[in-house]
């Protein structure tokens, strides 16, 4: 596959990288922007969900990334540029010197991605998670656990964020995930496939160690701080994890894993 060179910021061919962090904010209309090669080998491997689109690479790391490039689809654009050139294209220092352009999947309502799942599976469910690093967290633990899909609600941030991609470890890339109207609608659609939801909070009086895995089961975590709402949580069944020294809750991320940890080690192993 060979490297077309790009010697001047402003090439047309590398539009899509252009001040990533503006684009970041304003949206990139289906695609996103992978970055460093962890995340780039996710999307080209075979369990990538998402199309890539082109590869801009610094030409210094070329050569060592054959490997890399070699995985892209036939006809997929390889771009090299000087670092300092792709500082100016990307709008910041990019120390990895590894960006990708791909496709997100075709959008999926939460209905058709739980009508597809097994009797015996885990999905994580999120309500109000806004910031990109718990979100990427929290795919990369549903990822690192078996969960078979990530849900959340519309009060989530986006996990297309090149940020949340990156924390994910391309987890994103990779796994189920749909998103519902409201966090009624996403707890109302688990429960019509027969789902047990599960919240976490910290005012639970039975304990994480309780729960066992099996069945259809969904992990339902809020966003640090307010939590879930009372009126969801009296609903259904609630558990926390037990604390000393005076703690009453951990990051969001965290909890997700051990609550995934508890389930999965019980019902996949």
């Amino acid at each position: 596959m060979s490297t077309q060179f790009i010697d001047d910021p402003e090439d047309p061919r590398v539009a899509a990288y252009r001040d990533i962090r503006e684009r970041d904010l304003t949206g990139r209309e289906g695609l996103f922007i992978a970055e460093g090669e962890v995340v780039l080998r996710t999307l080209l491997s075979p369990a990538s969900l998402c199309r890539p689109l082109s590869l801009l690479i610094a030409s210094s790391r070329l050569e060592a990334q054959a490997g890399l490039i070699a995985a892209a689809p036939p006809g997929t654009p390889v771009y090299g540029a000087s670092q300092a050139v792709l500082d100016r294209v990307a709008g910041f220092p990019l120390h990895r010197g590894l960006l990708g352009l791909g496709e997100r999947p075709p959008a999926r309502t939460v209905e058709a991605v739980l009508a597809e799942l097994p009797a015996d599976c885990v999905v994580l469910a999120c309500s109000g998670i806004g910031n990109h690093d718990n979100m990427g967290g929290l795919f990369r633990n549903a990822a690192a656990f078996g969960a078979a899909a990530v849900l959340f609600d519309d009060r989530c941030c986006d996990p297309f964020y090149r940020k949340a991609i990156r924390v994910s470890v391309g987890a994103v890339l990779r796994t189920p995930a749909a998103a519902a109207a409201s966090l009624e609608a996403l707890v109302a659609a688990l429960q019509a496939e027969r789902f047990e939801v599960i919240a976490l909070s910290p005012g639970a009086r039975e304990p994480l160690r309780a729960v066992k895995g099996g069945g259809r089961q969904a992990i339902l975590v809020g966003s640090e701080g307010p939590g879930l709402p009372p009126a969801m949580i009296a609903r259904l069944r609630s558990v926390a994890i037990p604390m000393a020294g005076g703690f009453d809750s951990l990051n969001v991320a965290v909890s997700s894993a051990l609550a995934l940890h508890q389930v999965s080690n019980m019902s996949v192993r």
